[in-house]
């Protein structure tokens, strides 16, 4: 018995100091992923605090010697020649995120009510060719996309760029609704129809409802898709009035003398949006992940 213990010991030990390791790494891998996802935003801060138009980055030091808000004030008040139609560009972008995130939530919803709800007997087909789009990388759909754009006379219109970031969306965001629909029990549906219920009160009263969690997921996703998309704005928008904030953002890199503290502010402002909405879903967003 003393030896069984002796073994026993011994073996809870080196669990032990297994265990303590294993913690140990991971803490110091979370901490390095931390600081190296959180570098470029403080690099933002850093330079759209500097008033020297962001040199502070080539100086060599870590804070801004004499911090200053004017950056931000050049923003507000667009005195900078990237900045003369900041909050026109500002609403375009406001814009196009808004109505790509509210056309995903209803295509994705109503298909994934369709085919998991409806108990269609082809459905999951629907989902699976779906999701075949994401074989093809987007950036090789983008002339075809632009040449149907063309052909519907949509040419320079914001609703091509919707258009491309709804179909960009919808695949995932209906696999994500499916998922969680196989949540809720379909005896609900059942009960409802004992009740007189039609297919669009149950979409409307039950499913919506019960599907929120997920919704919110699916919005937040379908906004940062579209609010960090450049390649099909740049490609789908010519004309100054619909240009985007990405779009005035990627112009910087044509000039070398721009203001960059300026721009840098405008980067900040322009990354509000997303983190206000996932604030406000912030409930829903952690509801689904733990039941998820």
């Amino acid at each position: 018995m003393s030896v069984a213990a002796a073994g026993g010991e011994l073996f809870r030990r080196r669990y032990r100091r297994r265990r303590l390791f294993t913690e140990a790494g991971s803490m110091v891998l979370g901490f390095v992923l931390l600081i190296w996802s959180l570098l470029p935003i403080y690099n933002m801060f850093l330079i759209a605090l500097d008033p020297e138009e962001g040199e502070v980055e080539f100086t060599g030091n870590i804070v801004p010697p004499e911090p200053s808000l004017d950056a931000f004030g050049v923003v507000l008040t667009q005195d900078d020649r990237y900045l003369a139609q900041f909050w026109q560009q500002f609403g375009n972008s406001l814009y196009i995120g808004v109505l790509t995130m509210v056309l995903t939530l209803v295509i994705a919803s109503l298909a994934s009510f369709a085919v998991g709800r409806m108990r269609l007997g082809k459905g999951r087909w629907l989902t699976g060719a779906a999701l075949l789009t994401y074989a093809v990388p987007a950036a090789l759909l983008a002339i075809p996309f632009y040449r149907a754009m063309h052909s519907y006379g949509l040419t320079d219109s914001p609703w091509a760029v919707i258009a491309a970031q709804v179909t960009l969306a919808s695949p995932f965001a209906i696999l994500i609704l499916r998922h969680y629909a196989t949540l809720i029990p379909v005896e609900l549906d059942d009960a409802a129809r004992i009740d007189g219920a039609s297919a669009v009160q149950l979409y409307l009263r039950i499913y919506l409802p019960l599907m929120a969690p997920a919704l919110a997921v699916v919005a937040i996703f379908a906004l940062v898709l579209a609010w960090n998309d450049y390649l099909y704005q740049i490609l789908l928008l010519n004309a100054p009035g619909k240009m985007t904030v990405a779009l005035m953002q990627g112009h910087l890199f044509e000039d070398p003398d721009a203001a960059w503290n300026a721009m840098m502010a405008a980067a900040i402002i322009y990354a509000l949006p997303p983190i206000v909405i996932f604030y406000a879903l912030r409930r829903y967003v952690t509801a689904a992940l733990t039941v998820g």
